[in-house]
């Protein structure tokens, strides 16, 4: 690999692939972007990415990262009818272990539609004339060798003809669905360890019209499962997002799946640990169908651990590690995947082994957000764990009486909800919940007691009215 590669390659168009053209941009002549599917020329859905339907969360620790690769992006979701929420000053949250106080905001995050979300950043990214994209085009196989890519053939999906491209840097972004597996095998290269942790989560979600006065300012609603319970988890949020408009999402796992009848809809979130969702729907008016979706489990693969790889290909986003939806950890881990690219791309481009050098980086990255989502959903019954990791056996539970004493202090103590907001919204570390401060709050307790009843003010129930 040169000292400033000509060409960089990323295979797949979503949040994580125009991200990663921007940052490739900043180390290449050229970038090529492919994607089987055709991109609309606004802010609407598309068939590439079946999940934008539901309601998605871009914390404060990956919406930081996004403005520093496209400066100025906050600042035009927000003018086009995203909501900044304050954490915790702007949520109504019903934890696992309570409801939440309302402290005042020390992190934040872009209530917005994903549609709005990705036409947002791939409008600006593509403004770069250098950065081009591929439509209705998929990878057909990889050039090279298990040490080096040359290149990749490309075909076009309504021609069928095949283009050969080479590239110095190749950057796999194409999601859940990745076929990397298939294109490496015959390289060469081996199959990867991968660790999976499915709860059978589910998902059905519907669009209202949030009442007129309600629609500008009013808090997001969540009302979370109790993993502990020892039933199946059934969850529901309302996110306000542009045009005066509530994406509505319910979620359950495996036995408490959300139905995806209109009646079944109402009536789940009405059954909650607490009603609250259902009550604050019926305010609210319908605005299309209900929507469901599946293909959520937790998975790792772990493809920095493979003694044998190409030095210039690089997996990042849900290729390398997906979530589950319900924490809203995926965008944000992707932005932070793609940080490590851009940082080791400036400090050590054209050295030998930088692919692997990227993917240690972004395993580091994606620890954290992995180790919350997987060590909470394998306490709900009949959840499928195929994993060596040890913090989800033997280490299991030590974890979860620390993280059961965070989450009841954190409830009514600021210093301790400030904390886990940090590690929540990906702007902290886990490690930081272990700071002599945290730790003696800890010990003490709160000074206040826990909330019985959502805190919600009068003049926001007044605004429902």
């Amino acid at each position: 690999m040169s000292t400033k590669p000509s060409h960089g390659a990323v295979i797949g168009g979503g949040l994580a692939g125009m991200l990663t053209a921007r940052a490739l941009r900043r180390h290449v002549d050229r970038v090529t972007v492919i994607d089987r599917d055709d991109f609309p020329g606004g802010p609407d859905l598309r068939r590439g990415v079946p999940q934008a339907r539901h309601a998605h969360l871009l914390w404060s620790g990956g919406a930081r990262i996004i403005e520093s690769l496209l400066p100025g992006t906050v600042e035009r979701l927000r003018a086009a009818g995203a909501h900044r929420i304050g954490v915790q000053s702007d949520l109504v949250n019903l934890s696992p272990y309570g409801w939440q106080r309302r402290f005042p905001e020390t992190q934040f995050l872009i209530a917005v539609s994903r549609p709005l979300l990705d036409w947002t950043v791939r409008d600006q990214v593509l403004a770069d004339e250098n950065i081009t994209v591929l439509e209705r085009t998929e990878v057909h196989e990889l050039r090279g060798t298990s040490g080096h890519l040359t290149g990749f053939t490309v075909r076009g999906l309504d021609s069928g003809e095949t283009t050969a491209l080479d590239a110095e840097i190749v950057v796999d972004a194409s999601g859940r669905g990745s076929r990397l597996r298939q294109w490496t095998a015959p390289l060469g290269v081996p199959q990867p360890e991968e660790d999976v942790v499915d709860s059978g989560i589910t998902y059905s979600t519907r669009v209202y019209r949030a009442p007129e006065r309600a629609a500008a300012r009013f808090p997001m609603v969540s009302v979370y499962a109790d993993y502990r319970s020892g039933v199946p988890g059934r969850s529901g949020l309302i996110l306000p997002i542009e045009d005066g408009r509530w994406i509505v999402t319910l979620s359950g796992t495996r036995g408490g799946e959300p139905p995806t009848d209109e009646a079944g809809f109402t009536a789940f979130a009405e059954g909650l640990r607490h009603p609250l969702v259902g009550e604050v729907l019926a305010t609210a008016e319908p605005d299309g169908p209900v929507r469901g979706s599946r293909s959520t489990a937790n998975r790792r693969i772990h493809y920095d651990r493979l003694e044998r790889w190409p030095d210039n290909l690089v997996v990042l986003g849900d290729a390398f590690a997906a979530f589950n939806p319900i924490y809203g950890h995926g965008m944000s881990s992707a932005a932070r995947a793609i940080a490590v690219l851009d940082r080791t791309l400036r400090r050590q481009s054209g050295k030998p082994e930088l692919a692997a050098t990227v993917m240690r980086g972004i395993a580091a990255a994606i620890d954290d957000p992995w180790i919350l989502a997987a060590s909470q959903d394998v306490f709900y019954p009949d959840c499928r764990v195929e994993a060596k990791d040890p913090r989800l056996s033997e280490e299991l539970h030590s974890r979860q009486d620390f993280s059961e004493r965070i989450g009841t202090v954190g409830l009514s103590d600021p210093l301790v909800s400030a904390a886990s907001a940090g590690v929540t919204t990906l702007a902290a570390p886990v490690s930081s919940l272990q700071s002599p401060a945290v730790l003696n709050t800890l010990r003490t307790g709160p000074a206040q007691p826990p909330l019985t009843e959502p805190p919600l003010t009068d003049e926001e129930w007044a605004l429902l009215r």
